[in-house]
């Protein structure tokens, strides 16, 4: 499936917030990730025009946003390049580094890079509903 770019955004040092339309039935859980592949890009290199990244927005929020480390890549180059309203293929969502279901059960996040994941479950997290004490 296709999406479209709609802004990006510096979010850290080097780092930049890319937001996509949502497809319509595109349902993904905190935490999981997905394939996004430029479209026919002007530049390429060995890992070629496709990367995976973790879907850091929250299922309930309107678009799709991934963040990243600006490295000098060609695809980190040409997807900072894209215009607004540029097309990318995204294959997903995939993942199990989802929040568990059982209110009994502490949840914890190890993160060294993949901090995003740990900010959209966290996210999903608050809008769960609470069972009330006993």
């Amino acid at each position: 499936m296709e999406i479209a770019l709609r802004r990006r955004e510096p979010v850290a040092e080097g780092t930049y917030a890319f937001h996509f339309d949502k497809p319509a039935g595109f349902a993904h859980q905190a935490g999981q990730n997905a394939i996004f592949s430029l479209i026919d890009p002007k530049e390429n290199d060995a890992a070629g025009p496709s990367r995976p990244f973790t879907i850091a927005s929250a299922p309930h929020e309107r678009d799709l946003m991934i963040a990243t480390r600006m490295r000098d890549s060609a695809f980190k180059r040409t997807l900072a390049a894209l215009p607004i309203g540029a097309r990318l293929r995204i294959d997903g969502p995939a993942g199990i580094m989802v929040l568990h279901e059982d209110e009994s059960r502490p949840a914890v996040f190890l993160a060294c890079c993949g901090i995003r994941s740990c900010s959209s479950t966290r996210t999903a997290a608050r809008r769960m509903p609470r069972s009330s004490p006993s």
